[in-house]
């Protein structure tokens, strides 16, 4: 036991947070060993809003998964998301001086630290940078350029960015949480890992991640990620529409839209009604099952035109063999598959991550709505390093940095690493960490 590779995968998201414990087994799998999750009342639209607040769901997360998996957690891979987030294309060029050596990694990582240079706006940081194909002496499309000879040699990357407070905010809840972050990962490309299938990603598909705050696009082609985007819409805004045009409570809301909800009103019949409950005195209220329908398409039809803009965007619409695979919370949406399919002419499916789950795993966990937490246990399981012995903590935690990952010819050595950790830790200074413990007493 104190020799295998334990993650933790902690997705803070708008309506909830979860804490995931996972491992490989001998077949590959993912063996859950529990979870916990917490009312996330700190986030709005992927950000976090409310720093203690945001710190105590962390905290009851990680306490429920540590009662149920028997684990002492002290290190988490962590998402990010939100509307700050972006991405962008770039190129880099270098020019070797011996054609009679071949290309190597350090090659690569050279190219890739050049995107570290590029001009960003105020305030932004780099979060990932993403390989897409090489070129070498004019013949481009390499996926892979090691061991060729060359002079030229040049690197398309898809870099993302977010802002660093929204970074910094994160990082400090967890920290305050007395948790180490070991890597802190694009909720888009944990998701992928999560739900999509190594023909698919060959094929060309459109991951669609339907959360409570955002709705997170990523779009794949011959195993390269080409474009990601966040759209600042998801679950909850549908429960503020049905609040206010049912006028009824918030919790009220949520459970109309789960049970009774459906994205294509012409599904429902006029004389189907459902009661709710009044207030107090007040007598219980008849909603029509169509017009809460016809709420939450409108809604959904917003958001999918937001998803049709950025496949445009990509300028990989007639390259997605594969169509658009649903997933989150949201994704469980009645009738949904029908009317993204509609508006989409691709073909459409929803994701669920069981594929890569031990049997026996609970239903719960194989809901959509866990696909980013199964997804970051993923990443942290295929990281070079991990928490093989989570009841040993060490003395001391740094501050963690931004992990890179990538999908194909990933970049590795020390040059990134370094980067990446040098930029993080500036973030946080350790006067402000030691301050906060010794609010707390320690």
């Amino acid at each position: 036991m104190s020799k295998e590779k334990i993650v933790v995968g902690l997705d803070i998201g708008t309506t909830k947070v979860c804490a995931i414990v996972g491992r490989k087994n001998e077949f590959g799998k993912i063996d859950i060993l529990g979870m916990g999750q917490a009312l996330s009342t700190g986030v709005n639209h992927g950000m976090v809003t409310n720093i203690p607040k945001t710190e105590d769901a962390v905290s009851q997360a990680i306490a429920e998964a540590k009662a149920r998996s028997g684990i002492d957690i002290k290190v988490v891979q962590v998402g990010i998301a939100g509307q700050h987030i972006k991405s962008t294309p770039n190129r880099s060029l270098l020019v070797r001086n011996n054609i009679d050596t071949e290309i190597t990694q350090s090659d690569l990582n050279r190219l890739a630290d050049d995107m570290y240079k590029v001009a960003l706006a105020p305030g932004e940081q780099i979060i990932h940078v993403l390989p897409q194909d090489y070129t070498v002496d004019g013949e481009a499309g390499i996926s892979d350029p090691v061991g060729m000879a060359g002079l030229r040699l040049e690197g398309n990357f898809h870099v993302i960015t977010g802002h660093i407070t929204a970074a910094k905010n994160i990082y400090k809840c967890v920290t305050r949480a007395g948790l180490h972050v070991e890597n802190l990962i694009l909720e888009p490309l944990a998701s992928a890992d999560a739900v999509l299938t190594a023909e698919e990603l060959e094929a060309g598909v459109v991951l669609v991640d339907i959360g409570g705050g955002t709705t997170d696009v990523a779009i794949f082609h011959e195993n390269v990620i080409r474009h990601t985007a966040i759209i600042p819409f998801g679950g909850n805004v549908i429960n503020d529409d049905i609040q206010e045009g049912c006028m009824v409570m918030k919790n009220q809301a949520e459970l109309l839209k789960i049970k009774f909800g459906s994205a294509i009103p012409e599904e429902n019949k006029e004389n189907e009604i459902v009661c709710v409950p009044g207030l107090r005195g007040k007598e219980p209220k008849e909603i029509s099952v169509k017009n809460l329908s016809r709420i939450i398409n409108a809604r959904m039809e917003e958001i999918i035109s937001s998803v049709v803009y950025e496949i445009k965007a990509s300028g990989l619409e007639k390259k997605l063999i594969a169509g658009i695979v649903l997933t989150g919370g949201g994704s469980q949406l009645k009738h949904l598959p029908q009317l993204v399919e509609f508006h989409t002419g691709l073909d459409v499916r929803v994701g669920y991550p069981d594929e890569h789950l031990a049997k026996g795993m609970v239903d719960e966990v194989k809901s959509p709505a866990y696909a980013t937490g199964i997804g970051l246990v993923m990443k942290g399981l295929n990281s070079v390093t991990s928490q093989t012995n989570p009841t040993i903590v060490p003395d001391k935690i740094e501050e963690a940095p931004i992990a890179e990952e990538v999908k194909v010819a990933r970049p590795k050595g020390p040059g990134l690493v370094s980067k990446l950790a040098e930029s993080f830790r500036n973030l946080m200074k350790d006067e402000e960490l030691e301050d906060y413990k010794r609010e707390k007493g320690n």
